[in-house]
């Protein structure tokens, strides 16, 4: 954890002092190593969140984004009375968790389900085959009418599995915290898979990481979301009226052939079908 109760204020781990758990009220201990971020930790292996995971530079860097005030904010579940530690909760009530260990399919989905209207940010650095192979699925990426979003077909052969299925977005940074000095790089950009299909398509939005950070602290990143989801909405509407007229046409089209045809024709059809079969003689009779 990056906060700790001290003296009745948000205090940061630092060396020779105590704190209380803001979310539980246990006493933590502060860590200030060499080798790890300073943190504060409960004793033992005892944590309050079952959801919580050692926190890293990414997340830390990830975080610093963000005001105090919004970091590490716990909330609790009015049906089981249990306490969650969000990353980052703004002011306008949007969730950011960053996720760099891999995690459980029903735990993701847990989660989204207590949070609701959240976003995830996957570190895309901690395998070494997740960049090569998005980059690789970014050749065939099919552009759309709108700059900077694409239809990705086959979504689980270029994103971790994990993922495929969650019903909120989900951001993949794959620069972490490298320094990369060409600015063309892929990697400067965030890639937000979003939970809805056009078809059998996934959809991917490029996003650049300020864009991202201002819209979610101004609050202008839910309401894109929603706009953005409805008009996919009705692009699935549209698919769906496609496709029903296409069928409509074709079972028309199949009755149309057949009033056409009439009984004569049925009738000469039948007799060389049945010719085909008929043994054929030798000699005469």
């Amino acid at each position: 954890m990056k906060f700790a109760i001290v003296n009745g204020n948000r205090t940061e781990a630092a060396k020779s002092i105590k704190g209380i758990c803001p979310s539980c009220g246990s006493e933590l201990i502060a860590k200030c190593g060499e080798f790890k971020i300073n943190h504060w930790a409960h004793k033992g292996t005892r944590t309050c969140d079952p959801w919580w995971e050692p926190e890293t530079e990414w997340h830390r860097s990830w975080k610093n984004n963000y005001p105090n005030e919004w970091q590490e904010v716990s909330l609790t579940d009015e049906n089981t009375g249990e306490k969650h530690i969000a990353d980052i909760r703004t002011a306008h009530n949007l969730v950011i968790e960053f996720q760099h260990s891999h995690i459980d399919p029903e735990e993701r989905a847990t989660r989204e389900k207590f949070y609701r209207d959240m976003v995830w940010i996957v570190d895309g650095t901690r395998l070494k085959r997740d960049y090569p192979r998005f980059l690789k699925g970014k050749k065939d990426f099919r552009k759309t009418d709108k700059q900077g979003v694409y239809l990705v077909d086959f979504p689980d052969e270029i994103f971790p599995a994990n993922w495929i299925q969650s019903s909120v977005p989900v951001i993949f940074d794959f620069k972490g915290l490298e320094t990369i000095d060409d600015i063309n790089d892929a990697r400067h950009y965030l890639y937000c898979l979003f939970n809805k299909r056009v078809g059998r398509y996934a959809i991917l939005a490029e996003i650049p990481r300020k864009a991202f950070i201002n819209n979610s602290i101004d609050g202008n990143w839910l309401l894109r979301v929603q706009n953005f989801n409805d008009l996919i909405r009705l692009k699935q509407e549209q698919q769906k009226y496609i496709v029903l007229q296409q069928e409509q046409q074709s079972r028309l089209s199949k009755v149309k052939y057949r009033q056409r045809r009439g009984p004569l024709i049925d009738y000469i059809d039948k007799k060389q079908f049945s010719n085909q079969f008929k043994p054929k003689r030798n000699g005469r009779r």
